[in-house]
């Protein structure tokens, strides 16, 4: 099973992927998308919508995990960011349903961390400690590959309970 992890950003939104093999969990890409060459935020959105097709078309993956909103202070951006998940929910819904899946920040951070306060640094620190060696670009890429692994900590978690439950005496 591949699993994609999104970062959601009006200006820049973060992607990784991860494959699932059993329990194991191998790292296979990630990376980010910008969007900050269009200076309206309304103008963001159509190619919002349009990369994430084109990462349909370009990785091979079976779920989709989003990290949840986060509170913000400022009503504006929080605005912003709910519309941009929105873009890229809609874009992603129609050849996943059911297969989308968001986890809430702090649960992201003590999946990877054992720390759901730990900052951007730790975040990258503890990806680099499971998949080795990676250069992230930036933090919305790890912040993503940390969302797909969070889903496979719960598929896997699962596996592990439906694989206990089978066993016959």
């Amino acid at each position: 099973m591949r699993i994609l992890g999104i970062d959601p950003g009006s200006r820049c939104a973060g992607y990784g992927l991860l494959e699932m093999n059993g329990l194991k969990v191998k790292y296979l890409t990630s990376g980010i998308l910008r969007f900050d060459q269009y200076p309206k935020f309304l103008d963001r959105i159509g190619p919002i919508y349009n990369s994430c097709c084109e990462l349909q078309r370009e990785l091979n993956f079976d779920e989709i995990a989003f990290e949840s909103l986060i509170y913000v202070k400022n009503p504006t951006s929080l605005m912003k960011l709910a519309q941009t998940r929105g873009a890229m929910l809609a874009a992603f819904a129609q050849q996943y349903p059911g297969k989308i899946f968001e986890y809430a920040p702090n649960m992201i951070k003590s999946a990877v961390t054992s720390n759901g306060h730990a900052g951007k640094e730790s975040i990258q620190k503890g990806l680099q400690m499971i998949f080795g060696r990676i250069e992230f670009a930036t933090h919305d890429e790890s912040d993503a590959l940390a969302v797909a692994m969070t889903h496979a900590l719960h598929r896997r978690s699962a596996l592990g309970r439906s694989k206990q439950h089978d066993r016959t005496y």
